[in-house]
């Protein structure tokens, strides 16, 4: 098996594991905004936008070489 895919699920099985322990209500505020919503949420949000933003940083830097 592949170390890449091996990594890649172990680490999806530590994050899953860690937004199921944190399902406790937050609330956000941000500017003049604010609202409450479960914290496993607000990580799995923070998650994906991280990822994302990775994803494009990473296309843009391997553009310019």
């Amino acid at each position: 098996m592949n170390y890449k895919l091996i990594s890649v699920l172990a680490l999806t099985i530590v994050v899953v594991l860690f937004v199921v322990q944190n399902t406790g209500v937050v609330e956000i505020r941000f500017l003049f905004w604010k609202m409450a919503m479960s914290r496993a949420l607000v990580m799995l949000f923070v998650l994906i936008v991280g990822v994302i933003a990775g994803w494009l940083l990473h296309g843009h830097f391997k553009r310019k070489r």
